[in-house]
């Protein structure tokens, strides 16, 4: 090969790389939620909805006030509950792995009105915010096992 041609050779390889790579941040981007900071839940909480999808007894070991719980893996079987969701659900779980493969079956079945929790319970816990002990009940009872 002469030198004209490694080059030629290595300049369309660097295109080919950085075509592949821009492509692939693109699918990654298409696929990640849109990130929601606990400071604007909290500032804006009447215009959410929170979506726990953690396990039952994960949830009753302490959540967010108001949050509903639907079990990553019971997302599907839920879809309609969340189609009907008149506000923009936010998602959490307790490291954010399980909340994105929920959000992906979400996004797949027709529910796209989600973000993300920034941080999921784990940044929520690092904050010191309030979290309400037990399963679902009402806001009265929710208020007395709030915990600070």
């Amino acid at each position: 090969m002469t030198t004209s041609t490694k080059n030629s050779a290595s300049k369309v390889s660097l295109l080919l790389t950085s075509l592949v790579s821009i492509t692939l941040s693109f699918f990654s981007l298409a696929d990640e939620a849109e990130k929601i900071s606990t400071e604007e839940l909290i500032k804006n909480s009447s215009n959410y909805q929170i979506l726990d999808v953690r396990s039952k007894s994960e949830f009753e070991e302490g959540h967010i006030k108001g949050a509903i719980n639907i079990p990553h893996g019971e997302i599907i079987d839920e879809i309609e509950r969340l189609k009907a969701i008149d506000k923009t659900i936010v998602v959490h779980c307790r490291s954010g792995y399980r909340a994105g493969k929920a959000e992906s079956m979400m996004r797949k079945n027709g529910v796209t009105n989600f973000k993300h929790l920034e941080g999921d319970m784990l940044g929520w816990q690092a904050k010191e915010l309030p979290l309400v002990i037990g399963a679902p009940v009402s806001s009265a009872e929710n208020s007395a096992k709030s915990k600070l």
